[in-house]
């Protein structure tokens, strides 16, 4: 199976996290969301161990929000120990709704508006991740109103291109995210920065991309970094305390990609970060990463229901199921590959080729093509495996078609973490 947490039972049923998904689907109904709340601490754990053993006793991960955002992943990041990374109010609200302290949180986002700089201050969010002069400059006018002074990191680009795709690439030169150190502007908002008197500039933060598997960008973006570091402490005397990395790390979504080791990874990372800064001779700030995906896509599971199967003679063969691109849109926008089980009849020859597509009124509402799975018939159950990341949080309800329910598993138990959408709650705030 593709990942430890995948499995077979006696009566031939796919299992995930020691569950019967089969049952899971009678119980709850499809399409349903499941997450291996084990498996999404086990992660965290992984990347906190190697982060202080390699970094140092005050380095930490934050999650991603936008990889997954309910209010029981936020519960999990309080009682880990971890912080959260958020770009809207919503994650913001929906992290304090759960419990969560805003002082460990870092807002990004690339326009914060002026409501939202209101909300993140005066909620108490920790750090700011600041990614243009126009929200400096906002930022300052509501302290200076408000007499209130926030820690600000600056998202700088360090020009490194990732060679991952291209929609996920957020750190090249001419990224829409932050500002570059090649054009001097990275400088120049640096300097800005420390003009202003209400903002307390702590140090950067950069973002490369996301799903990679090779750990040489990430090193590459550091080497760029700290040589960034090295001259603004020349130019201007800053040193700066904090050093954010982000996230980006791939995960195995299919077989022939690789199954990333993070904590050898982070240990590769630390060896040549630490002989960087050593060689261009600044002492390495406190590190902080932001991984999302690698934290929660292997704990997803989505479960549908086999509508009907269809072949056209001479070209090919559909499975349509009860989802789709509402509640995983993430092949239509990047062709993302998947691996796909019948959950019914796991232990059977895989002989029926096909396309698994969706219910939607669209010929993109695609889950995956070139699919080999024992062939299915109406009412079976189909898993896609490793849609904890992205699926869930990028939700619509196109076709109006009410979002799914989330299930997380623990211990072998399942419990409801959020409702499923109804179809009064989807004209609930219509007039």
């Amino acid at each position: 199976m593709l990942h430890k947490n995948i499995g077979i039972n006696e009566r031939g049923h796919l299992t995930f996290a020691g569950c019967d998904v089969v049952a899971l689907a009678e119980k709850y109904g499809t399409p349903l969301m499941l997450l291996d709340e084990d498996r999404i601490r086990e992660n965290i754990r992984v990347y906190k161990a190697a982060m202080r053993e390699h970094f140092g006793a005050d380095s930490f991960p934050l999650f991603a929000s936008k990889a997954l955002c309910f209010k029981g992943v936020y519960r999990i990041a309080k009682e880990e120990g971890i912080g959260v990374d958020a770009v809207s109010v919503g994650e913001l609200y929906t992290a304090e709704a759960a419990g969560f302290d805003l002082a460990r949180a870092y807002f990004h986002g690339n326009n914060k508006t002026d409501a939202d700089i209101a909300f993140g201050v005066e909620h108490g969010v920790g750090t700011f991740v600041a990614d243009n002069a126009d929200e400096l400059y906002a930022l300052e006018a509501y302290l200076a109103k408000t007499d209130k002074r926030q820690r600000v990191l600056l998202r700088i680009s360090p020009g490194i291109d990732p060679h991952t795709f291209k929609a996920v690439v957020t750190g090249s030169v001419d990224s829409k995210f932050g500002s570059p150190i090649a054009t001097g502007q990275a400088e120049e908002i640096t300097r800005l920065a420390l003009s202003l008197p209400h903002v307390d500039l702590a140090g950067f933060h950069c973002h490369i991309g996301s799903q990679i598997f090779d750990h040489e960008p990430f090193v590459d973006a550091a080497d760029a970094m700290l040589r960034f570091i090295a001259l603004i402490r020349a130019e201007t005397g800053f040193t700066p305390t904090e050093l954010n990395l982000g996230g980006g790390l791939g995960v195995k979504y299919v077989e022939g990609q690789p199954e990333i080791d993070y904590a050898e990874v982070i240990g590769e990372m630390a060896a040549v970060i630490k002989l960087r800064a050593a060689e261009i001779g600044i002492d390495l700030p406190r590190i902080v990463l932001e991984p999302g995906r690698s934290l929660v896509a292997d704990a997803g599971m989505t479960l549908y229901t086999v509508g009907s199967v269809k072949s056209i003679t001479g070209y090919k063969n559909y499975v349509s199921i009860d989802g789709g691109m509402p509640d995983n849109p993430r092949y239509a926008l990047y062709e993302s590959p998947y691996t796909l089980y019948n959950a019914s009849r796991a232990d059977a020859p895989a002989d029926f080729l096909c396309s698994v597509v969706g219910r939607c009124c669209e010929s993109g509402d695609i889950i995956q093509e070139g699919v080999t799975l024992p062939k299915p018939v109406r009412g079976e159950i189909v898993a896609v495996a490793v849609t904890g990341a992205y699926n869930y949080s990028m939700a619509s309800n196109y076709n109006r078609i009410p979002r799914p329910a989330v299930v997380m598993l623990r211990g072998g138990a399942d419990s409801l973490a959020v409702r499923r959408e109804s179809n009064e709650d989807m004209i609930r705030n219509e007039v």
